[in-house]
């Protein structure tokens, strides 16, 4: 690290930069605007399509039926590689010298061998195969996820944080929507139709889906690199290769940098809260709220769609007031406190009307988080010169918990049933929001 003066007693720059050489100022934000939101959207596909819809739908096809144990294995084997896979490409894009830059090489490398991963997957036979599968697609699409998510510091100048952060949170929500139209497709009766709306008679719920996925992520590589090019990095130092330095770059000592270690943990504790849920709500639908399996794919389309239209439009309300008010902690702590409260919903009432007004509820409160997160987080950097690295380690905070849930919402359910899984990601929502008092640097 640069420094050993901890954040809070560190006047905040004006404009952070990659390197004297490439100010923020140097870089055009419009298309940016398209690019960051597209490539979280591709992302958070791979996210909420594997691990809501076709991994419980691989995980059935090959035991037989609904199987928390299996899935769990499934979705827990490889997130070693999940998890190293964020810091490790962007220690490794942050050293990149070329003239296409410093992420562009590690966009197109990990988009390309994701997507390719991806399809691999659509075949795995067994619970092992599809475990290690996903755990390549993991390790590559972190790394893409990293250097991606770079450009933010890179380019972004501080005063436009808030209205970025709300554009980069819409991949959770929008993908939400695409995915549950396309794979799980909506009751019509909903909406006052007739049939279904999308699902497609269930083509996209098996391989046809990953290939479909596959695609929009290779694409959105892509897009990112022609529209939004990166400046060339050929004219940056080059530092010489050391095996120890290169390692410790997997580490913020939290007594060094206690504001990044305090909003790491922060972040993690929101996001895993979430994702408890989240990733069971088929299981949970079918169940506690005892949902016919016919309707099972349809309903859960529609819970979670309305669940990312309430996240989106608090998102997109939040995202301005946040650059306009300029404080951060108070908005994660609203989110933290209805987040848990919406909680309490489906356990007072578990019924389909139940689980609908929790998913608005609980959709609101966490667009508003997603509004302030990677704001937050930015800002808490503790250099300005490794930001690959150091958003590559941030990164495990938001892709760690989807990683860990359905090992911990599996762990829940064994032992007090799906009425505990409730209250325990209430509590771990409310902890996690909490920790955010301990960040000093940001207001």
């Amino acid at each position: 690290m640069s420094t050993t003066v901890p954040e809070h007693d560190r006047p905040a720059p004006e404009e952070p930069s990659v390197s004297v050489s490439i100010p923020v100022s140097a870089y055009r934000l419009g298309p940016l605007y398209l690019t960051l939101p597209l490539a979280n959207i591709a992302l958070y596909m791979i996210w909420i399509g594997m691990g809501s819809f076709l991994i419980p739908w691989q995980v059935a096809e090959i035991t037989g039926g609904n199987n928390p144990d299996a899935l769990s294995t499934a979705s827990t084997t490889g997130a070693v590689l999940a998890t190293i896979g964020n810091p490790l490409f962007g220690v490794l894009s942050d050293r990149t010298r070329s003239r296409f830059g410093r992420r562009t090489p590690w966009i197109l490398l990990c988009g390309g061998i994701g997507s390719l991963a991806l399809v691999g997957q659509a075949h795995a036979s067994s619970i092992a195969m599809l475990g290690l599968s996903w755990g390549v697609v993991q390790f590559f699409m972190n790394g893409y996820m990293a250097a991606s998510t770079a450009a933010m510091p890179d380019r972004v100048p501080v005063r436009k944080y808030g209205v970025f952060s709300a554009m980069v949170g819409l991949g959770i929500p929008v993908a939400t929507i695409i995915v549950s139209l396309i794979i799980g497709g909506v009751p019509g009766d909903k909406f006052g139709l007739s049939g279904t709306i999308g699902g497609f008679d269930g083509r996209f719920m098996g391989a046809d889906g990953y290939y479909l996925i596959a695609a929009l992520v290779a694409a959105s590589a892509l897009i990112f690199v022609v529209v939004s090019p990166d400046k060339s990095s050929k004219h940056l130092p080059r530092e010489p290769f050391d095996v120890k330095e290169f390692l410790s770059g997997f580490w913020v000592d939290p007594r060094k940098h206690p504001d990044f270690a305090w909003a790491f943990c922060s972040r993690f504790g929101v996001m895993l809260g979430y994702w408890v849920v989240s990733v069971y709500t088929m299981y949970i639908l079918a169940d506690y709220i005892e949902v016919p399996g016919a309707e099972l794919g349809s309903l859960m389309g529609y819970q979670l769609i309305i669940n990312a239209v309430a996240t989106i439009v608090a998102s997109m309300v939040i995202g301005p007031l946040v650059d306009k008010v300029g404080r951060l902690k108070p908005f994660v702590l609203v989110c933290g406190i209805g987040s848990a409260a919406s909680l309490a919903i489906p356990m007072l009432s578990p019924t389909e009307n139940g689980m609908n007004w929790f998913q608005v509820v609980n959709g609101i409160f966490f667009g508003t988080y997603m509004a302030v997160d990677l704001a937050l987080m930015t800002k808490v950097l503790p250099t300005t010169g490794d930001a690959g690295k150091d958003l590559g380690i941030v990164n495990i905070a938001a892709a760690g918990p989807q990683i860990v849930a359905p090992t911990v919402a599996g762990w829940i359910v064994d032992a007090g049933g799906y009425d505990m899984i409730f209250p325990i990601a209430a509590v771990i929502s409310l902890l996690g929001a909490f920790l955010v008092l301990k960040v000093r640097s940001v207001r």
